[in-house]
């Protein structure tokens, strides 16, 4: 069975624009619906960059939402502070917010592209795939239908969680090189036993990074890219 994956580049932010733009076209050989860019439209948008991020759409890369500033308040629960310690340092914006804070964040997220012409897709992923303390039933009423968590897809209109392993490459430190190594390798071997897709995300740093000769390499494994969800 040939390995299926989706590709995605985190943190699209006009000051990841030189990196980003690195990375697709170190990534030209896919086709753009190959590519997801996940935005945070929360930061200093000029003129400039939203054109570029226009002719980026038009091109066919597909846009998604990637939380409101991607910036946490200071953790508060131990579960925040653990994640934060471990995964994702001050990046998990979720999980310094409520429920109610969590939807009007997914909300102004989907409205900010709509009031800058641009058009995007149906996937939210929460920063650092945290998505929060937030009642999954109530994501059917927001405007997007797909959220991606550490684990795999949740289809709020379906109301149906569907796994697929990860691979990630933003690694620092010598820890974080070894745990993603191992994080990586143990995905990939269950997306051959299983069948399932196999995520690729990307953060505009990792091509400089501890892993970062990887990571085209295991784009290049991925024998059947998929186009965006739908």
């Amino acid at each position: 069975m040939a390995l299926s994956g989706l590709i995605s580049i985190h943190d699209v932010m006009p000051e990841t624009r030189e990196r980003v733009t690195d990375i697709l076209e170190q990534l030209a050989w896919l086709p753009p619906a190959a590519v997801t860019l996940l935005v945070v439209p929360g930061k200093d948008w000029r003129a400039a960059d939203l054109d570029w991020l226009r002719d980026l759409s038009e091109r066919g890369y597909p846009l998604a939402g990637h939380g409101w500033r991607h910036r946490c308040d200071t953790p508060k629960s131990l579960h925040h502070r653990l994640h934060s310690t471990f995964i994702s340092r001050d990046a998990a914006e979720h999980l310094s917010l409520d429920e109610e804070r969590i939807i009007a964040l997914i909300q102004d997220c989907h409205r900010w592209f709509v009031e800058h012409g641009l058009t995007p897709g149906p996937l939210y992923v929460p920063p650092a795939w945290a998505l929060g303390a937030v009642n999954k039933r109530r994501l059917a009423a927001l405007p997007f239908r797909y959220y991606e968590t550490l684990g795999g897809l949740y289809d709020a209109r379906d109301q149906r969680f569907q796994p697929m392993p990860l691979l990630g490459f933003e690694a620092d430190t010598t820890l974080r090189a070894w745990s993603l190594n191992l994080f990586n390798r143990g995905n990939y071997l269950a997306a051959l036993a299983s069948g399932r897709t196999l995520r690729v995300s990307i953060h505009p740093q990792d091509l400089q990074l501890r892993l970062g000769a990887q990571v085209l390499p295991w784009v290049r494994r991925l024998e059947r890219p998929l186009e965006a969800y739908a």
